[in-house]
């Protein structure tokens, strides 16, 4: 029995189990041949003698290095005030709680594409990736394809999207409720600020708002670009109110673009939602702080980050995963801005 002092070695365990060496560190390490006897007799003096095993020597084994990347190709200051994405990390972490796997945090510069996670990811740090906020312009599609690394996608992939392994939630059907909520309000020249549409979730909330106004009959011209960003939403809004002074709602493509859109209305005298209306979209902490408080769309990031995180696992482990989308359902949560 080893003491206090000193922590058990690999020989203690052989010597202790029956086995060569090479069979106790293939037995702790995962790797293969050996015995179910060996096995068990390893396992046993493993618990006996306190023994930890040594993360490199398990790393040369198994060829694993019992990491995953989380991957955000945007700027890391989006990390600290994008509550989409910090709901991101807190999925992925609670995720990994309750295993001994790392997390790698893959953020891109403002002044870079992706080229650099790329290449990260095709030179074997991590055992696998969850990509989320991802640009159609960014590679990491095409990365995800012609590399044997496990992936899962948070958000719809522009290609390939019976070969790349998604979660999403249903942008489009968001879209739609959201303005269906305006419509059944009584309002009838409903504006967007749209997300950006180098991104799916941009595209389709902007066509979930276009279809709700064509099904009723109305006019779908009134678009503004935003970035999902509280400036980008408050610049938007300043378009759209000059180019389109008859508007009386406003459908924003992201919570935080509504918070800017808010800012601006108030500035301009206009009342929410006695002159404008305004409908967003997450649900992620921002819509109960503005004034009014927010109507908005739930988008179930934690639990479908949760679910990528758990598929990722599996692909990882050699378990079977669908590759079939899992795709979240939206809910209107009521507010007061509408």
């Amino acid at each position: 029995m080893s003491t206090l002092s000193s922590a058990p070695t690999l020989d203690e365990v052989a010597q202790t189990a029956g086995v060569s060496r090479s069979t106790a560190s293939r037995a702790i390490n995962g790797g293969l041949r050996v015995s179910p006897e060996a096995q068990a007799a390893v396992d046993a003096a493993v618990a006996q003698l306190g023994y930890t095993p040594n993360r490199a020597a398990r790393s040369l084994v198994t060829r694993r290095t019992d990491s995953i990347a989380l991957v955000v190709p945007e700027p890391d200051e989006r990390i600290l005030t994008d509550p989409f994405l910090s709901g991101t990390l807190r999925g992925v972490s609670a995720a990994l709680a309750p295993t001994d796997l790392q997390l790698v945090l893959l953020i891109a510069r403002p002044d870079e594409h992706a080229g650099r996670i790329v290449r990260y990811l095709r030179s074997g740090h991590v055992d696998g990736a969850i990509i989320t906020s991802h640009h159609r312009e960014d590679d990491l599609e095409g990365a995800v394809l012609a590399s044997p690394l496990p992936a899962v996608f948070v958000g719809r992939p522009f290609t390939a999207m019976d070969d790349l392994v998604y979660v999403d939630v249903d942008n489009v059907e968001g879209g739609r409720i959201a303005t269906q909520r305006l419509i059944d309000g009584g309002y009838r020249r409903i504006a967007t600020i749209s997300g950006p549409q180098d991104m799916t979730a941009g595209v389709d909330r902007l066509m979930g708002w276009r279809k709700a106004l064509r099904a009723a009959g109305l006019p779908d011209d009134a678009i503004a670009s935003g970035d999902f960003a509280a400036a980008g939403g408050a610049a938007a809004m300043e378009e759209l109110l000059d180019r389109h002074p008859d508007i009386d709602a406003v459908f924003a493509a992201s919570d935080l673009m509504a918070e800017g859109a808010l800012r601006v209305l108030r500035a301009r005298g206009k009342s929410v939602p006695g002159d404008v209306a305004v409908v967003g979209f997450d649900n992620l902490g921002v819509a109960g702080a503005t004034s009014p408080a927010l109507t908005t769309v739930q988008n179930p990031v934690v639990e479908m980050v949760k679910a990528a995180t758990g598929m990722l696992l599996d692909l990882i482990a050699g378990h079977p995963v669908s590759r079939s989308p899992r795709v979240f359902s939206p809910e209107l949560i009521r507010g007061a801005s509408d």
